[in-house]
């Protein structure tokens, strides 16, 4: 059964049919799904991070540069860069190359290394404190991360599944969504 276009959320409704905007396939395929990686969480948080003040679909078109030049988020490596490593990375063109924001992705690694040691993993700690509203979840970010205000958090949180939001009731994602859901979460 083929699924009627009018059925998908607004903003994927909205998007010219038979383009290249990668949009569409982080709808379907990634959007609001939960992420059970350390790496792959901390690699969306700094997606997110990056996404402020310019479009979704241009750090979209930049992803697979942003894993090649982090390391492919290897929290590890990228909480050990050095200076070496934020000159590489403000000379490398096919990022986004604001100075804050790469130190911010240092430091946020260098935090979430030590909550795994805390606590096993980032995603144990996510879970921990899971539920939270978007306001008790903003606030635990700042005491925790750089460059993570509500907009950056609440996509984030949405975005990996920690808050409810990122697809429409009548989208066939959605269910998709749902169904992937530790029960926990539902």
């Amino acid at each position: 059964m083929e699924i009627s276009k009018k059925t998908y959320c607004q903003f994927v409704n909205a998007l010219e049919p038979e383009t290249l905007n990668p949009n569409k396939n982080y709808h379907d395929n990634e959007y609001g799904f939960p992420i059970g990686d350390d790496n792959e969480l901390f690699a969306r948080l700094i997606l997110e991070i990056n996404q402020a003040g310019l479009s979704w679909s241009l750090i979209l078109r930049k992803k697979e540069h942003f894993y090649e030049a982090y390391d492919a988020f290897e929290l590890n490596k990228v909480a050990a860069y050095k200076q070496k490593d934020i000159d590489r990375l403000l000379q490398n063109s096919n990022i986004i190359r604001n100075k804050l924001k790469i130190h911010a992705a240092i430091y946020n690694a260098k935090q979430i290394v030590k909550i795994q040691d805390e606590m096993g993993s980032f995603k144990n700690w996510l879970d921990f404190h899971h539920p939270k509203d978007k306001d008790n979840w903003v606030s635990l970010f700042k005491k925790h991360f750089k460059f993570v205000g509500g907009e950056i958090v609440n996509e984030f949180l949405m975005s990996s599944g920690y808050l409810p939001g990122a697809h429409e009731p009548d989208c066939p994602i959605y269910s998709k969504v749902l169904d992937a859901q530790p029960a926990w979460n539902l």
